[in-house]
């Protein structure tokens, strides 16, 4: 089993767990603008859930050896259907890397995990969101992949997304400050790959590549989220906006490319801090 990186926003900001001692010297702690406020409510479903609380709140799990992360169980349903979904969405985007590399065999299991790992706890919960079922999608999609067939991988990918993209209405429709929401699920995810990238390094190396693809598909795919309400989060505040768009493009550099590099380019810790420092950044648009 991995150690645990934990990254939390609070009274105040640390990284505990085994990057600990070379984060602290860093400068990931700063607590400006990350106390609960009182304006927009977020989540329907709990009133007093805005982001600043969720993320003061809760950490990622670590990930298994399986390497996933996981969900917290505790999360309020609007922030766990839609950190289910970032994640599943993150996994669907490394391993559509792979599959167009021609790379099926390592592509496999970022199509297994969401069903084995993150559907489970939602299953009963997307009609919720209008969403229709969408584990049987799952597992035809992972099927297609696992046969290595490029047509029916196309054709099954379809409706996975358009299941997805049903999940992005029906949260949208619930939330009354959809890019604070945005913002938040993505810190999050960014979270989750913080720690399957510790995952991934075992005595300086990268040991495990699907722990090391899962935390670049988070990445991307939390990149992807903030990009989506960019012209909302830049009327809150354009300078923050730049600067955790600025921090993500350096943070990528890290994952060179879906195959990863048999020597980490950074460590765990220096990637804890640097996700630490885009939620710090996160908090002015939130």
């Amino acid at each position: 089993m991995k150690s645990t990186t934990k990254i939390w926003i609070g009274v105040g900001l640390f990284v505990s767990g085994s990057a600990a001692a070379l984060a602290q010297g860093a400068t990931p702690a700063a607590t400006a603008g990350v106390a609960p406020h009182h304006g927009s409510r977020v989540g329907s479903a709990h009133p007093t859930a805005n982001p600043h609380w969720i993320l003061a709140q809760h950490n990622m799990p670590a990930g298994g050896e399986a390497g996933e992360a996981g969900v917290p169980a505790d999360l309020p349903p609007d922030f766990q259907f839609a950190l289910t979904l970032a994640l599943i969405r993150g996994h669907l985007l490394v391993g559509d890397e792979l599959v167009r590399a021609g790379q099926w065999d390592a592509a496999l299991p970022h199509f297994l995990h969401p069903t084995e790992e993150l559907y489970g706890p939602i299953k009963d919960k997307v009609a919720d969101y209008g969403t229709p079922p969408f584990d049987s999608a799952l597992l035809k999609l992972a099927d297609a992949v696992k046969q290595k067939n490029s047509a029916d991988y196309a054709a099954t990918l379809e409706p996975v997304m358009a299941a997805l993209a049903a999940g992005d209405t029906g949260l949208k429709a619930k939330e009354k400050d959809w890019p604070s929401f945005v913002m938040a699920t993505a810190i999050m995810a960014l979270k989750a790959a913080a720690n399957e990238y510790e995952g991934a390094i075992v005595k300086g190396r990268i040991a495990k590549p699907v722990e090391y693809q899962d935390s670049r598909g988070f990445v991307w795919q939390a990149e992807r989220m903030i990009d989506s309400v960019a012209s909302e989060l830049g009327r809150k505040d354009a300078d923050a906006l730049k600067i955790v768009q600025n921090r993500l493009a350096q943070l990528k550099k890290i994952w060179p490319a879906p195959v990863p590099p048999k020597v980490p380019v950074k460590s765990a810790a220096a990637v804890a801090t640097d996700v630490a420092a885009i939620q710090k950044a996160s908090a002015k648009l939130m």
